[in-house]
């Protein structure tokens, strides 16, 4: 038997060589589609696209290579407990594709449900998550409340002593949260929609995107030509107010670096997600025993994939509190993100002032738990032309008509 990478590669495509689009390829002059974006995103979108609309003439372009973006520098969290019923809405609608997705993609994305759990160090945590609760059970989304000693239950690791500065007073708990591999998302997609003839083009930079006289969207130009597109579907986090610039259209959007890090791989200790607002960290275990670890948000505007170095100080000494065990263990790496966030710190999917073309963009901290609903409904809005019903509140349009969606504090991190 075989063990090369290439029979690797062939065993994961089911036998096939490696896609021809992603090996050596050359756009076509002309699409139905054109996605900018191969992130998690506009690869879901290009599946959904494909599988429910029967839309296959499509070309997904990305500048760099696939998942290369925020899908492959997030802290793989997943969870649907948010408070407003718009964006419980299509975090739960991804949610329940999570669930059933590397059976609709016959590809293992690593999906596991281990539990998201919140902490309350304080009278207000503990009425902002409570809160939570009640709004989730509401909406028909599981979520429950759970005393310091639960919490310690349920993760042996933490530390509920008086002693700490910021002591666990209780938590808030989401039991079919958990986490899932980015980069396996990403390829699940790819792999999964070039089966049904979509082209994936890597290398390939969109500099400009054409409008003829009516206004109306005609196709992009990009470093490997120039290509026609009835349609052209904007899905870049980071970058979307450059391209959307290049179609005359502002975004109400601000671009931040977001850090994250990784300890040294060690054996399972980590049973679930712990999420701390108070205290600014967020931690889970991947299934090569690192420590995934999230950080904040910079204070400046910046492409920059880096970050400032007190933030990742300043998250990692709240881990240490946390989880005193973890002291002696060694940072393997650190990297940033760039996400991009609206005034209410809510996305923005749908169609835009020129015919045409569509975006989707805005999710903040939020991006990688919605992949899937994300893909799901703006695919739908993409083909029909009109919103779909979970993706409607999230119009461009609600910042000029006043109906925004405050989510700003209900991302259980101060971002």
């Amino acid at each position: 038997m075989e063990f090369s990478l290439f029979s690797l590669v062939r065993q994961a495509f089911g036998g096939a060589a490696w896609p021809r689009q992603w090996r050596d390829a050359e756009p076509k002059p002309a699409y139905d589609v054109v996605i900018v974006g191969a992130g998690g995103h506009g690869l879901a979108t290009a599946y959904y696209l494909a599988k429910e609309h029967g839309i296959r003439d499509i070309a997904v372009l990305d500048k760099g290579w696939l998942g290369g973006g925020n899908t492959g520098r997030n802290t793989t969290i997943i969870r649907s407990n948010y408070l407003r019923d718009e964006s419980a809405a299509i975090y739960e609608h991804a949610l329940k594709l999570w669930e059933t997705l590397s059976q609709d993609l016959n590809y293992n994305v690593m999906y596991s449900p281990r539990g998201v759990m919140m902490l309350a160090h304080n009278e207000h945590d503990i009425r902002v998550f409570k809160r939570h609760v009640h709004a989730n059970r509401l909406q028909g989304i599981d979520n429950e409340w759970l005393t310091a000693e639960q919490a310690k239950a349920f993760c042996p690791p933490l530390h509920i002593g008086g002693d700490a500065r910021y002591p666990v007073l209780g938590a808030a708990l989401q039991r079919r949260g958990g986490v899932a591999r980015h980069d396996a998302v990403a390829w699940g997609y790819a792999r999964a929609a070039s089966a049904m003839g979509v082209d994936i083009v890597q290398n390939c930079e969109v500099t400009g995107i054409f409008r003829n006289i009516e206004g109306a969207v005609t196709g992009v130009d990009t470093t490997r030509g120039t290509i026609q597109a009835g349609k052209v579907a904007v899905v870049a986090a980071g970058h979307t107010s450059v391209l959307m610039g290049m179609a005359g259209v502002r975004m109400p959007l601000e671009s931040f670096p977001l850090q994250a890090l990784v300890s040294e791989p060690v054996k399972p200790i980590m049973p679930c997600v712990v999420m701390s607002n108070t205290v600014h960290a967020y931690i889970s275990q991947s299934d090569k025993g690192e420590l995934v670890i999230g950080a904040g948000t910079d204070s400046y505007i910046s492409y920059s994939q880096a970050g400032g170095l007190h933030i990742a100080s300043h998250t990692l000494a709240a881990v240490c509190e946390l989880f005193p065990s973890f002291r002696r263990l060694r940072m393997l790496r650190n990297w940033g993100g760039i996400v991009d966030v609206t005034p209410d710190r809510s996305p923005i999917v749908g169609l835009t002032p020129v015919p045409g073309l569509f975006v989707n963009c805005g999710w903040g901290t939020g991006g990688f738990k919605a992949t899937p609903g994300s893909g799901h409904v703006f695919a739908a809005t993409v083909a029909r032309g009109e919103p779909h019903p979970i993706a409607a509140p999230f119009s461009l349009d609600r910042f000029r008509t006043g109906h925004p969606i405050d989510e700003a504090a209900a991302a259980a991190v101060s971002h």
